[in-house]
């Protein structure tokens, strides 16, 4: 797999600071974990950053504050850190869907709940918790999604399959951004069925009546 698109140093480095919300760190995690390139550049931004911590004064901290820390990290009270279980032993084969969006929709696609919204695409919305919305797309394979433009901004990261977008094509890993001056056509292409992770800010603008007919009922 090669990775061609990859996120941009402006989302990366809002990454890299903790300052991106829940939806928008799905997807760039979810993306790093399938691009070794982004991977390495987020660490060198890490790295600067600690460079710049190292300038701060120290703080007096209490002596369980790391534990503590680590545990609200892992979204478990500091007693129950013992008790978690161990990680699996690695699969032969990797999962369909990289351990970032594993809480959220499992690993194979037995395990995500779809719903039509028509034209054969379906989708799944995360349970995230902020502004943003997330959701995998099913789009069938040599079918287009249907002609629409944004009011704000969307990424799309392939997880299976591929699709076009004008002079460009995106695979598994690949990640695209568009905003309120790309209006597009994607088709997915002819081998596989597309399934991608989309997350938007703000409803799109379909070109047709009927995409927006069904608009508010599908939440896109």
């Amino acid at each position: 797999m090669t990775v061609r698109h990859h996120v941009n140093d402006d989302l990366l480095f809002d990454y890299a600071a903790g300052r991106l919300s829940e939806s928008w760190s799905i997807a760039i995690a979810t993306h790093l974990a399938l691009c070794q390139d982004c991977r390495e550049r987020e660490a060198r931004m890490n790295s600067l950053g600690g460079l710049a911590l190292q300038s701060l004064e120290p703080a007096a901290m209490a002596d369980d504050a790391l534990a503590a820390c680590l545990c609200r990290i892992g979204g478990v009270e500091p007693e129950a850190a013992e008790a978690r279980p161990r990680a699996s032993a690695p699969k032969s084969e990797p999962p369909l869907f990289p351990r970032p969006l594993q809480d959220y929709v499992g690993e194979t696609l037995a395990d995500v709940r779809w719903r039509t919204v028509g034209g054969g695409v379906r989708q799944s919305l995360l349970a995230t918790h902020d502004g943003a919305r997330a959701r995998l797309l099913c789009i069938p394979a040599g079918e287009p999604v249907p002609e629409h433009g944004h009011r704000g901004l969307e990424l799309t990261l392939v997880l299976a399959g591929s699709f076009g977008d004008g002079e460009h094509t995106f695979g598994r890993g690949d990640l695209a951004i568009a905003d309120e001056t790309v209006e597009h056509l994607p088709v997915a292409g002819r081998g596989a069925d597309c399934i991608c992770l989309a997350v938007t800010d703000a409803p799109l603008r379909f070109k047709s009546w009927l995409p927006r007919l069904v608009q508010p009922l599908m939440r896109i």
